[in-house]
């Protein structure tokens, strides 16, 4: 976002350096602190987390080291609902962007 910020303002010609500086300083402060990003973030690492578990499940019971298949089946499941999860808010929110960029001012 920051890199289309610059290149419209270095297009335009409406602003110095020290606008577009200043611009990117702010962006990249709002971006830091931002409850949003660091919930999506959050969530992110949690697909992530309970892919591991999944992967460490499955291959523990593939070396036989103690692992159910119980255990690694409800592991698998969990991991695949939490990315069907994250693909389904990723979708929406690619729809969202979409029809926003459709409206006409």
């Amino acid at each position: 976002m920051l890199a289309a910020v610059n290149s419209v303002m270095a297009v335009s010609g409406a602003a110095g350096a020290n606008t577009t500086n200043t611009l990117a300083a702010q962006t990249t402060q709002t971006a830091a602190s931002s409850p949003f990003a660091d919930l999506i973030g959050d969530a992110v690492g949690q697909v992530n987390q309970l892919d591991e578990q999944a992967h460490a499940a499955v291959t523990g019971l593939m070396t036989g080291s103690g692992v159910d298949v119980h255990q690694a089946m409800i592991a698998t499941e969990k991991a695949n609902m939490a990315f069907e999860l994250a693909l389904a808010v990723h979708n929406k929110a690619v729809q969202a962007y979409q029809s926003v960029m459709g409206m006409q001012f």
